[in-house]
């Protein structure tokens, strides 16, 4: 008996290429067959959004002769797809459409010589536009009917261009409206990611990557029995591959676990996605588009129990340590208050927080990009006190990494961070700041660049004894 309905999401990597669209055909059709309704969202062709920003932003510049080469590269790597895939004319019809509209585009921003950013959404949704004519004419080819959708006509969004929020009580009510007639005849709707509207039909983003987003949107929306997030790994990793090379998938996570994973560097799926799973207790799996009989990753609200305590390690990488420091700031209110309020003007966003006991001390961590400009912006605003030596320094530290220890299981474990930092000193590694949620679901540590790769090698190892412990 066929199951009620799931939601699959296709990243670039999975739409990259004629072969990588056969691979998607060839997993829809199979899903199809054991799932009554399936609705499928998708990104645009590998590379596309980079090269519609690159474009518009050298339209915007003047550089129309740079903005003509984008669009043209961008037209041939479509043009390949619909060739490889022997496509008919009326996705050839509705792919120049969206090509003759984005000439368009590129001409306006060349004359106004400004990208706005509701421009900036207008030209970066073509890629998901194109896209979904182009991986619908793959699925029918090979024998599932699909329909091309614009999520524009039910995602309904704010109008914060470029990282716009769904109005989810109305997004529900017009997806059932939208996809209904599509499923009464027995097809797949093949669904925009990243792209929503306003009440008014004005195109909006949700963020950059946020295809996952989407998917999880549209599932909460339609009431899904399951998500699955289709990418080019066999699901959420122990730990980077490339840094680690005996890292392995994870069969099961906690919604609360992904969290902090994807908080904290993971690349795997993106962050905002949790969110709408957690709401209407959908779970959600990773799944790997070019080994697609692997069983992934599965993320359920508490998890399935597996060996081991520590389930992964993370890193955040190109980050900049800023220390607040002196013996004048024990005991004078408003120290912290003024410190984060000058962040939050710059609009930086802050990675992590620790402050000492003793209150003579807050160290943040933020991105290595905007450690000089806060760093001048907090002397300016501790002027004075800096010259009456309340505050002795504003310390700034380059080339720093925050390294994260996850697992929900150290919450009920003793001893668990004695372990990690004999290990982190065993292989020679200074932990520089360390801070803990109240979750304890997860652990953080700033080192030095140098030390990123021996701390997750370190931790990692520890991860793996623990396991071989705990399941002999």
């Amino acid at each position: 008996m066929a199951k009620s309905m799931l939601v699959v999401k296709f990243g670039g990597t999975s739409v990259g290429s004629p072969q990588a669209l056969s691979n998607v055909a060839g997993i829809v059709g199979k899903v199809k067959q054991d799932w009554r309704r399936v609705a499928v969202v998708v990104s645009a062709l590998g590379g596309v959004t980079d090269l519609l920003r690159e474009g518009a932003a050298a339209a915007g510049s003047g550089d129309s002769v740079k903005a003509k080469r984008c669009a043209e590269t961008i037209r041939k790597q479509h043009r390949v797809a619909i060739e490889a895939g022997s496509l008919d004319g009326e996705v050839v019809e509705a792919v120049d459409a969206c090509l003759h509209e984005l000439e368009g585009l590129y001409h306006a921003v060349s004359v106004l010589k400004e990208v706005s950013p509701r421009a900036l959404d207008a030209i970066t949704s073509l890629g998901e536009r194109m896209s979904i004519h182009i991986v619908s004419g793959y699925l029918t080819h090979a024998g599932t009917a699909g329909v091309p959708v614009e999520a524009s006509e039910f995602l309904i969004t704010d109008a914060k261009f470029q990282n716009a929020s769904p109005l989810m009580d109305e997004v529900s009510g017009c997806a059932r409206q939208v996809l209904e007639p599509i499923y009464r005849r027995k097809a797949v709707p093949v669904i925009t990611g990243f792209i929503g509207a306003t009440r008014e039909g004005v195109i909006t983003t949700l963020g950059r990557g946020s295809s996952d987003y989407s998917a999880a949107i549209i599932g909460a929306a339609l009431d899904a029995d399951e998500v699955w997030i289709y990418t080019d790994v066999d699901g959420v990793m122990t730990a980077d591959p490339r840094q680690v090379p005996d890292a392995r998938s994870l069969p099961s996570l906690s919604y609360r676990e992904i969290s902090e994973m994807a908080y904290y560097g993971a690349k795997v799926v993106h962050p905002k996605a949790i969110r709408p799973c957690v709401e209407r207790n959908i779970p959600l799996r990773i799944k790997n588009t070019f080994n697609p009989d692997h069983p992934g990753t599965e993320i359920l609200a508490n998890g399935r129990k597996t060996s081991g305590v520590i389930k992964a390690v993370t890193a955040i990488r190109d980050q900049t340590m800023v220390t607040v420091m002196g013996g004048g700031m024990m005991g004078v209110p408003g120290i912290a208050a003024r410190t984060f309020a000058t962040v939050a003007r710059m609009g930086v966003s802050v990675t992590l927080i620790t402050q000492a006991s003793s209150e003579q001390s807050i160290c943040f961590s933020l991105p290595a990009s905007s450690g000089k400009p806060v760093h001048s912006a907090l002397e300016e605003e501790f002027r004075r006190e800096i010259d009456r030596e309340d505050i002795d320094a504003i310390d700034l530290l380059e080339s720093c990494a925050i390294v994260t220890v996850i697992g929900e299981g150290m919450r009920k474990t003793h001893g668990v961070s004695g372990r990690i930092f004999t290990a982190l000193g065993g292989a020679g590694v200074n932990a520089i700041a360390i801070a803990q949620g109240s979750s304890e679901c997860s652990i953080s540590m700033v080192v030095t660049k140098a030390d990123e790769t021996p701390a997750i090698r370190a931790i990692h190892a520890l991860l793996v004894s623990e396991e071989n412990v705990a399941s002999a």
